[in-house]
């Protein structure tokens, strides 16, 4: 849209230019151009050299190590998961743009990224349908729902966890594999008995297919953060409130097996790295990043220690998603001129 005011004036502006030093041709693109910068568009206003698509394609690069360790780990019945979930993410949003007369945005990888978040939250052992049970509410009901991308206001695959783990419990807790038998580490652990830190640092555990190898999950982590698509705030504030929490409270002091522990089991690692940081449900203040990430801290320690799960981190980050409305509006810095004291 343009204001035929503006127009005007930069037309007389274009004239100031005496005809001889500037052509005909010259003079109207560079009306043109001037022009363009006075059209006015909706929120936001800043703009970045990285688009969605980029983005997400970075996050999905990201998940590869601890996707393809966890294939290595579980076996097949893993692949399948991954890939059946992933599938019906994309197929369901594509399949309710269609109907709707949407813009197709399944280019933006956004769909793949909730799958293959999605399904790295399952268990092992779970049958396919789970993962397309949990992909179509993922998207139908926490994405599409709300708006699509960017108006969601919880993060969808773990939306989606949650909605599972409530209504197919039974399945959801079992982590019994070919691989593995018995109760995840944390369980383990919980419950009063030695865990092996090591086997949990590289992988060698029960748990969901995506959680088990910290080391993977690092390494994705690391991919990220030199790609510039995360910082440390939110999982750094996150992860050091945490360990201070079970430090105060968990009843081993200053433990480091302990702590160690807590630091590579229950999808921590995985949630504070790719789910936390979701562009989409985390603060946009920097102060507010903080806050939000000292919540999920203690919301999670919380859980694990007090409560009756051994994990946590899904419904911390939930809650949290809940709260950052209130986070930002605490945070929000005060426009100049205003709020300031009154002489």
């Amino acid at each position: 849209m343009k204001n035929k005011f503006f127009t005007n004036e930069l037309v007389h502006f274009a004239n100031i230019v005496p005809a001889a030093q500037i052509s005909q041709a010259e003079r109207k693109e560079r009306l043109i151009r001037m022009s363009d910068l006075m059209k006015v568009s909706s929120n936001p206003h800043i703009r970045a050299k990285s688009s969605t698509s980029s983005i997400m394609l970075a996050v999905v690069i990201a998940l590869l190590p601890a996707a393809g360790f966890g294939i290595y780990n579980f076996g097949m019945n893993a692949l399948i998961l991954i890939l059946v979930t992933v599938l019906s993410t994309v197929l369901t949003e594509y399949i309710f743009e269609k109907i709707l007369g949407k813009k197709i945005t399944i280019g933006d990888y956004s769909a793949v990224v909730t799958g293959l978040l999605l399904a790295l939250n399952l268990p092992p052992s779970a049958p396919w349908w789970i993962g397309v049970i949990g992909g179509i509410f993922a998207i139908l009901v926490v994405k599409m729902l709300f708006g699509g991308l960017g108006q969601n206001f919880m993060n969808p695959a773990l939306g989606a966890r949650c909605f599972l783990l409530i209504s197919y419990t039974s399945i959801m807790t079992d982590f019994n594999c070919d691989a593995y038998t018995g109760a995840t580490p944390l369980a383990e652990l919980k419950s009063g008995k030695a865990v092996d830190v090591l086997s949990m640092v590289i992988g060698k555990t029960s748990g969901t297919i995506g959680e088990t190898s910290m080391i993977a999950i690092v390494i994705g982590a690391c991919i990220l953060i030199m790609l510039g698509i995360i910082d440390l705030r939110i999982p750094g504030s996150y992860i050091i409130t945490f360990v201070i929490f079970i430090v105060l409270f968990g009843g081993h002091g200053l433990d480091a097996a302990y702590i160690s522990v807590h630091l590579a089991g229950g999808g921590l690692m995985l949630g504070a790295f790719f789910m936390a940081t979701d562009y989409v449900t985390r603060p946009v203040t920097i102060k507010g990043q903080y806050v939000y990430g000292i919540v999920l801290g203690i919301l999670t320690g919380i859980f694990r220690i007090f409560g009756a799960s051994a994990e946590g981190v899904s419904y911390a980050i939930i809650i949290g998603n809940l709260l950052v409305p209130l986070i930002e509006r605490a945070t929000f810095p005060t426009a100049f001129g205003k709020g300031g004291a009154k002489a």
